[in-house]
């Protein structure tokens, strides 16, 4: 597909300086651009690199010029490269209709603009919405919903009684709504605990490859609107994440923990269980979460303390080497310890 400067300049807001007839037909990075591609600068260097390739167009958000290429202007270059990417790679649309592979019960509602893929599974009692699409080898249990546009990449698996909202994407291998880890000890063996609840997961989430989302013993465990979660998560039962947050790969997270909005936990942080995580809150990669987090903080470290306390720490911690060299130093010119400076040896308490 082909778009002009001046197209794209005013589907993202934005202004053409220079021809605004070229015609742009992809997106690419400086380092590989080609004739009739639009690339992006955001610095001075990068532009003066952008400029001197083959690309017909930059995308900018500072006044830049050049007199080589068409430059866009917009407010922010990296909001509209996302833009952009949609507007020249689309997602291909899907049939609508039912493959002759999948298995559906007689009780199940598809919209008709649904689609559902071969080897698919659709259980008693779903509701599947306009737009929805199955890509195939997708397991729905009995009274399972999916919202309007949602989309399931092959091999998902949802447990009865999950609720999927709109717009929500579930990439491959993930399963939602498995039993929770939940057991007493009964004598002389771990007694299960029946899971009974569910997953509910809201409007425009996210949720990436091999990722496991337990139900809730109770009452349902439940991923926030527009929260995004990376790939090979484990979320436990009775978790409740706030809207808009980001949980990138390998995060764990035990269970009725319970997240604010906006929160970002990094790469592999682990977060134990009944915990408060408060708006806004970041943690660093690898952390260990013991403790709850008031609002707007930074933590890092395992286990997790305030970013400020753990760095002190780790400085003290790089001091040490040098701190037991300047000792033995002390020690070589005093000499050894007199035998009463030594430190006293602590006595056990004499019995009552």
């Amino acid at each position: 597909m082909v778009f002009t400067a001046a197209e794209i300049a005013k589907e993202l807001g934005g202004e053409v300086f220079g021809d605004g007839s070229v015609g742009l037909s992809g997106f690419a990075p400086a380092s590989n651009a080609k004739a009739g591609d639009l690339t992006f600068a955001e610095n001075a260097t990068f532009f003066t690199q952008a400029d001197q390739t083959a690309a017909s167009a930059i995308l900018v958000d500072k006044e830049f010029t050049s007199s080589r290429k068409a430059v866009i202007r917009v407010a922010s270059a990296r909001i509209a490269s996302a833009r952009i990417l949609a507007m020249f790679y689309p997602e291909p649309k899907a049939t609508p209709g039912v493959h002759p592979c999948a298995i559906v019960s007689a009780s199940a509602e598809i919209d008709p603009s649904a689609s559902v893929g071969p080897h698919c599974v659709i259980g008693d009692r779903v509701k599947l919405g306009p737009g929805v699409v199955l890509d195939g080898g997708n397991h729905i249990g009995a009274d399972c919903q999916v919202g309007d546009e949602s989309r399931l990449f092959p091999k998902v698996t949802l447990y009865p009684k999950t609720q999927v909202g709109r717009r929500v994407r579930i990439h491959a291998g993930t399963v939602i709504g498995s039993d929770g880890f939940g057991y007493v000890w009964d004598t002389s063996f771990h007694r299960k605990i029946p899971q009974i609840g569910s997953v509910l997961i809201h409007d425009d989430v996210e949720i990436g490859a091999n990722v496991t989302i337990d139900r809730g013993a109770l009452g349902p465990t439940v991923i926030g609107r527009g929260t995004k979660i990376d790939n090979l998560v484990q979320i436990a039962h009775n978790v409740n994440i706030g809207e808009h947050c980001l949980i990138v790969a390998q995060v764990g997270i035990a269970g009725s923990t319970k997240l604010g909005a906006g929160v970002t936990l990094a790469g592999q942080v682990g977060v134990a269980g009944h915990l408060k995580i408060g708006n806004r809150v970041t943690v660093a990669a690898q952390s260990g979460v013991m403790h709850e987090i008031g609002d707007g903080q930074k933590w890092f470290g395992s286990p997790a303390q305030p970013d400020h306390t753990m760095k002190r720490q780790l400085l003290a911690l790089k001091r040490l080497p040098e701190l037991a060299r300047r000792l033995a130093e002390v020690e070589r010119h005093l000499g050894p310890l007199p035998p009463e400076a030594e430190a006293p040896k602590s006595t056990p308490p004499h019995d009552a």
